[in-house]
């Protein structure tokens, strides 16, 4: 199983931020990742800068076949079909999307070419990832803690004030 994390904060030519999140996770299939499961849409403080745009935030469970540098460049592609521009770190954005997850792998960046990292780096402290994740797969172990994603939210240190749709 592999664990996508989708975020917005800029809802670009769509209505709303929601609205370009379901295009975009309506997307995956194209892109050879079809949809196990899905979260509900988070809200959340832009961060680090709480005084940007408000995020939506969620998870998506989905099938691979390719590698995982094969499913970060669909990722990626599907990101540049939606805007992303990537310029200045943690900038304002129309849709991010980022791997947190394929399987059980653990894959350290600095050993690995194009600088991978999985399990995601920071995702285990981020409320606006294990909150949806633990939504729909509070049993899910983190590869190297071992932490359940439901553990991992009730720790999370960042985004602390995310939220699921009321």
């Amino acid at each position: 199983m592999v664990v996508v994390a989708l975020g917005s904060n800029l809802a670009g030519g769509f209505a709303s931020r929601e609205a370009l999140l379901e295009a975009a996770l309506a997307r995956f299939p194209q892109a050879g990742l079809p949809v196990i499961s899905r979260s509900d849409w988070w809200s959340s403080a832009a961060w680090p800068d709480p005084a940007g745009p408000e995020y939506r935030n969620g998870i998506a469970l989905v099938e691979a076949n390719g590698s995982p540098k094969s499913v970060l460049a669909a990722l990626f592609s599907i990101e540049a079909a939606f805007g992303r521009v990537r310029s200045a770190k943690n900038a304002p954005r129309t849709l991010d999307l980022d791997l947190i997850a394929y399987g059980r792998q653990v894959i350290d960046a600095s050993n690995a070419m194009g600088g991978l990292t999985l399990p995601h780096p920071r995702a285990h402290q981020r409320l606006f990832v294990m909150g949806p994740l633990a939504e729909i797969a509070p049993a899910w172990r983190h590869p190297v803690s071992g932490r359940t994603a439901a553990e991992l939210a009730a720790l999370a240190t960042v985004g602390r004030d995310a939220r699921p749709p009321a």
